[in-house]
Parts: C-alpha cells; sequence; structure tokens
C-alpha cells in the first residue's frame, strides 16, 4: 500500500512495515536485500558531513534519519555525491537492470529501479510504487527524468 507517513524507525536498517512505503521505500529494500546497502544510514551519515549540499526543501535545521532517505531529492543527491550520476537520456539502451532513475510525475519527485525484463519495443520496464503498490510497468519514460543513477556495487552481498 502507498503509505508516506511520517515513521520513527530503528537505526540503523530501520524500514516501515514491508505492506506500507512509497518509491524511494522499494529503492531501500531492493539495495538492502540485494547489495547489502542500508542507504538509512548511507544518506544520514552523509548529510552529517555535507549538510550544506542537501535540498533544503523541507526546512530542516539537521538531519532526521527517520526520513532523510526515504525523500526523492536527498537520494538523488546523495547518489551524485557518490559518483553514480549518468544523466538522463532518451535512449532505451542506455537503462540497464539496477539502474536507478528519478522522475518528476507532475511536479512530485519519484524513483524507479529499471527491471531485467522489457516491453515488446525493447524498452526496459521499471520496479517502483507510484500510489497502489510496487508494480513492474512499462512506464520509463512516461515521466520527465531528472536522474539516472548506476551504483558500483557487487550484487547479492550477503547480509
Amino acid at each position: 500500500m502507498y503509505d508516506p507517513a511520517y515513521v520513527g524507525l530503528k537505526y540503523p536498517d530501520g524500514d516501515v512495515p514491508l505492506e506500507r512505503g512509497v518509491c524511494t521505500d522499494v529503492i531501500i529494500r531492493a539495495l538492502r536485500k540485494g547489495a547489502g546497502l542500508d542507504l538509512q544510514k548511507l544518506v544520514h551519515e552523509d548529510m552529517k558531513k555535507a549538510f550544506a549540499k542537501y535540498p533544503k526543501i523541507w526546512g530542516l535545521k539537521k538531519t532526521d534519519r527517520n526520513i532523510d532517505h526515504r525523500r526523492v531529492p536527498n537520494l538523488s543527491c546523495y547518489f551524485e555525491r557518490k559518483g553514480y550520476s549518468l544523466g538522463a537520456s532518451k535512449n532505451k539502451r542506455d537503462y540497464l537492470a539496477g539502474d536507478l532513475v528519478a522522475c518528476l510525475v507532475g511536479k512530485r519527485p519519484h524513483i524507479m529501479i529499471v527491471s531485467d525484463k522489457k516491453a515488446e519495443d525493447g524498452t526496459p520496464l521499471v520496479i517502483h510504487n507510484i500510489g497502489s503498490g510496487t508494480k513492474e510497468e512499462n512506464t520509463l519514460f512516461a515521466f520527465k527524468i531528472t536522474g539516472h543513477f548506476r551504483l558500483k556495487i557487487v550484487p547479492n552481498r550477503p547480509r
């Protein structure tokens, strides 16, 4: 279920209940399970070091480890700071399985994972939660792309 509610989380490795969440929670869980990365901890630690570099959209004066990693602009900033940004492209061959794509749905930031499956025309499908739970869909180019990221990680590291 799509649920953007603010929730107090344990730290590190905090998560909202599995049946709830937003687009960022799909990314958080995928990277935690597939690569052993804890975005809650990684984003929080980077924001503590470089708070001024992160967006000021929410008017916060300090980090909040319960929510910072659950905000698309913060994830985009973190991925850019770590050198994972590839730049937006309209070429479907530029997107590989596991890539992360930030976009705007209207004026709202959104993020999705590129799937290993493709539409009939060869466009990669994406995995995301855009309001009705996690789904795999042919919507890679349905929205204005604001970021394209490829993390340099070893997949499926045991946790």
